[in-house]
């Protein structure tokens, strides 16, 4: 079943993108590239962490057990699985909080991060080196956010998974240590699968915002393993009738011209809450320290912001957001985020638990916020994510902030001691002092190490608080 290139034509645009991937080293990484992924590495053990005692999480690993399914792959918290179901835990951990990093591109935004579930399984069954996850890990980062900078098609109706379908299964199939011919079938398959409708955020939201990059794990992995046995899928998948350029448009990509430092220009969250609302969450922290400012006296909350903020978590075009239920929709809501933030201080998971969601203050305040999308704000995106905010209290004293970035933007990138800072906050409910250390110890040093020490420290995390 397996397809050689014919050597007298060129190169597919899927196989051209193999080549990348096979030929990535860690090497070609600057040493400003290794550590901004390290300290992605840690961010997203954090956060993966810290949604162990999460329900939906619970009964998926409920379900995950009872499958009975194999061996393979550890899951965080301790126990084996198939390599793709331990993907789909796997990065559902890392998902659900919605703390993860990003990427923001002008017409896409993503969060590579998410690739991490993928490469980690296939890595482990692969008895792969640190180097090995290191570098596939970066490859996903590289194709995840290249695609989305050329081919977006978040106003065409699709979700942002449909993207990180090829970086899953190529990042998964370099893990694995397979050739140009497999890496190419592998993301084929997936990115021919798994394109994927933008309902996932829009509306009343559901757990599927969180699942639906685990499920794109799941089946990046699954898609790698099938081309390792010879398995093919479309090498036309880009450019061929019917491909994904007949739903993105045509753009052009040299896979040969590309590197793997799209690492440094992803971003990584300060606040619980959706990647377009941090620097706003910044503002509204600024107001609150403010003297004289009293949260219980507020008569109006006013945020211009830009365009990309508006439409999708500020009550634009992805849906009015002051009905909120859940966690899914209340990460999703800047209103009630600001509210939060005003009253609390904070959007932290504690923020998140469903007593505080609904407590009628938040509830209360969020309806007088008031959001505007500016034109001069919207230009200066992503390079920057521009927020100014007026709170008015009852006698007509006013409070302003605005910002353009935050601690975790490109251009107050987060460094070692502010990575340790925030997993260390997440996890400490979970794991001693003594194991978070050996955790972060071996994501420092992890190119120096087998992958499997670090999933055998991951499995000794316990899957409730202390």
């Amino acid at each position: 079943m397996k397809v050689t290139m014919d050597q007298h034509h060129a190169p597919t645009e899927v196989q051209s993108l193999a080549q990348f991937v096979a030929d990535a080293s860690l090497d070609t990484l600057s040493d400003t590239a290794l550590e901004q992924l390290k300290i992605r590495v840690l961010d997203t053990i954090g956060v993966a962490i810290g949604a162990l005692d999460a329900a939906p999480l619970q009964e998926i690993r409920t379900l995950i057990d009872g499958l009975g399914d194999g061996r393979g792959a550890t899951l965080i918290g301790g126990g084996q699985a198939s390599p793709d179901h331990a993907a789909f835990f796997n990065s559902a951990l890392s998902r659900y909080l919605d703390f993860m990093d990003a990427y923001l591109a002008k017409g896409e935004t993503n969060h590579p991060s998410d690739n991490m579930g993928a490469v980690l399984a296939a890595a482990e069954l692969a008895d792969a080196s640190g180097a090995d996850f290191l570098t596939a890990f970066a490859v996903a980062y590289q194709i995840h956010t290249r695609l989305s900078d050329v081919a977006p098609v978040r106003d065409l109706g699709f979700d942002h998974t449909t993207q990180g379908a090829f970086a899953a299964a190529a990042a998964s199939a370099k893990a694995l240590g397979l050739g140009v011919e497999q890496i190419a079938n592998a993301a084929a398959m997936a990115g021919t699968a798994n394109v994927a409708l933008r309902v996932t955020r829009t509306g009343d939201l559901s757990h599927w915002k969180g699942l639906a990059y685990p499920h794109v794990s799941k089946e990046g992995v699954f898609d790698a393993l099938l081309a390792s046995l010879g398995i093919t899928g479309p090498a036309e998948v880009f450019e061929g009738n019917k491909g994904f350029k007949a739903l993105a448009g045509d753009f052009e990509l040299d896979w040969s011209a590309e590197d793997l430092e799209k690492v440094t220009d992803t971003i990584i969250k300060k606040h619980n809450a959706e990647i377009h609302s941090q620097s706003a969450l910044d503002a509204a922290q600024d107001v609150r320290s403010q003297e004289g400012f009293r949260a219980d006296a507020i008569a109006s909350v006013e945020l211009t912001t830009f365009d990309v903020a508006y439409s999708i978590i500020g009550g634009g075009e992805e849906g009015d957001k002051r009905t909120i239920r859940t966690k899914e929709e209340a990460d999703h809501s800047l209103p009630w985020m600001l509210a939060v933030v005003l009253l609390d201080g904070e959007l932290n998971p504690a923020q998140y638990e469903t007593e505080r969601i609904v407590a009628d203050d938040v509830q209360d305040l969020m309806h007088k916020v008031t959001i505007t999308p500016s034109t001069e704000f919207s230009d200066r995106f992503p390079e920057q994510m521009c927020a100014d905010l007026v709170v008015t209290l009852g006698d007509g004293t006013q409070f302003r902030a605005n910002t353009d970035d935050y601690e975790g933007f490109t251009t107050h990138p987060l460094d070692w001691t502010g990575a340790r800072k925030k997993f260390d906050a997440l996890t400490s409910p979970f794991a001693e002092a003594d194991l978070r250390d050996e955790i972060a110890d071996l994501v420092h040093d992890l190119e120096n190490h087998q992958i499997r020490e670090l999933t055998a420290v991951l499995a000794h995390v316990p899957q409730a608080r202390s």
